[in-house]
Parts: C-alpha cells; structure tokens; sequence
C-alpha cells in the first residue's frame, strides 16, 4: 500500500516553498506519495480536497511556527492522523525537531521511527438567545477578549453550572495544558504538564480581589457570558486561528472533546527538557543523579 504524507508550509514565508520541495523530493525517492500545502490564514478544516487527501495519510509534516502547525492541526485532527512539526519559527513549541534535523526527519519518517502522542483538546459552543450559533474546538486555548481596547469586558464565569464570579477584565483564557505554554502562560496562568488531564482557566487584568488562575478536573465544564448589560462586545477566539463576535448576554460553553490532536514523537526526552530549552531557562547547580549521569 503506498504511503501518503502531506508536507503543509506558511504561505507567506518565502524561504519555505525550496525547502518544502526539497523535503518531498527525498521522500518522494522512497515510493511515497507527497502532497504539498502551502497555507494562509483560510481554515485547511474546510477545504474538501485538502481532507480527501489527509484521509488516507499517514502524517501531516509542517514546515513553520507554532501558528503553521496549530493550522496544520485542523487536517490531521479531522483525518485522525498525526502531525509533525519541523519549527522554522520563534519558539516552536508544537515542534518537534528544529529546522537544521530536517534531513535527519526525513530519514526517520521513512523508517516510521516515530511515536504517536495523544493531545487533549477542546470542545467549545458559542450560545446567543439561547440558539446555538457556533461551534468549534481548540488545541492550545479558547479565549474571550474585548472588542474595544478603551473599555473593560464585563464576563461571569460558570464551573459546572454554578457560577464562579463575575470580572470586569480584558479578558479570560480556558486553556489545555498543550496551551498553557501559550496564551494562558502569558497571562500569568501556571505551566501544566502534557500529560496531566485537566483546564485552565486564567482571567486577564482583571479588575477583582479573586482573579487568580485556576486548575480544574479534565470533565469539568466551563462557560463564560457577557453580561446581558455590558456596553462593551467581546470576540471568542479558538487558537488565535477562529473567532465569533459575542455581544452582550452571548455565552461560550467548553469542555473537554472527545477527538484528540495526534503528535508524532521522535524524541523520548521529558517535558522538562523541552520547558527548559524552549524558555531557554539558566541551570546551574545541578548534579544530576547520585552516580554522577544526568536523570
């Protein structure tokens, strides 16, 4: 049976297409079949062609940032495929490999020495009237943020139908421990490793005694409204890549999805290795285990 990968690159980076052709050409010598993306700000969830395709891959490879692969994510997470990502941008965090082990991927790819992870993600609705207007999900985090900079949002926020509190703020962030490397994490929520099952929810200069972040149980659910009398709209964002306006009274309900985001693994080292090299974090002191290797 003949392999498929699709090789998906930022359309807007100039030095990627050589380098994208490049990569499927090695992979084209060993009888696998590639299809290249080059992808902008459109959603690749939608497009009937691109999901024929990914529906009998075997990996999405992404040539770019965080950004290009949280886009990429939105083909392998319908196919249920796994993608890998190759970082050729800032903090690559989703990454796997950085841009100079491109030829080394492509060796591993071929000799399918990889791994496969599971990534939680999230389910989120958006609610106006009472009619369900949107529906969505997220890899990293959902965020509501205000329309207009001169003025605060004015969000009460639910955890399994009670309510929580109610912030004037610039916003609040329901996050995945994938996303709280992100958005949440730049907003003063706590880093929460991959593994552990549960949401964040991290409000945003919010004008409260009680605005602290929170970890909650991965089968909570969560929903945050505009308050029916606010003066001021919000906008819910999914990955910074999806968004829907809220006016006043509008609702967003999260919980945890059902269908994961795939990640191909090629390296078993921890999470702490990755935390540190990626916020290039000073260690000094450290005597690794008692029989003088490192842990």
């Amino acid at each position: 049976m003949t392999r498929r990968i699709l090789v998906v690159t930022h359309a807007n980076r100039p030095d990627l297409p050589e380098l994208a052709a490049e990569v499927s050409s090695r992979l084209r010598e060993h009888d696998i079949e590639v299809h290249q993306l080059a992808q902008g700000w459109d959603s690749l969830e939608d497009d009937p062609e691109v999901n024929a395709l990914a529906a009998g891959a075997e990996l999405v490879v992404i040539l770019g940032g965080d950004g290009t692969i949280l886009r990429g994510a939105e083909v392998s997470r319908r196919a249920g495929i796994p993608l890998l990502g190759i970082n050729h941008g800032r903090v690559g965090f989703l990454a796997e490999a950085e841009r100079e082990e491109t030829s080394e991927v492509v060796q591993r790819i071929v000799a399918r020495d990889y791994t496969v992870e599971q990534r939680m993600t999230l389910e989120v609705a958006v609610f106006q009237a009472g009619r369900r207007v949107a529906h969505t999900w997220a890899l990293n985090e959902a965020s509501v943020e205000k329309s207009a900079r001169e003025r605060m949002l004015e969000l009460t926020v639910e955890v399994d139908g009670r309510p929580l509190s109610t912030w004037g703020c610039d916003g609040v962030v329901i996050a995945t421990p994938t996303g709280s490397t992100a958005y949440a994490f730049s907003g003063g929520g706590p880093i929460v490793w991959p593994e552990v099952q549960a949401l964040l929810v991290v409000p945003i200069s919010a004008h409260a005694l009680f605005a602290r972040p929170i970890v909650l149980g991965p089968d909570t659910r969560v929903a945050v409204e505009v308050v029916a009398h606010a003066t001021t709209h919000g906008v819910m964002w999914c990955d910074g890549r999806r968004s829907v306006d809220l006016p006043p009274g509008a609702r967003i309900e999260v919980r945890r999805s059902e269908t994961p985001v795939l990640l191909a693994r090629l390296s078993s080292d921890p999470f702490t290795d990755r935390l540190v090299a990626k916020f290039e974090l000073p260690v000094t002191g450290w005597r690794g285990k008692p029989d003088g290797t490192s842990a």
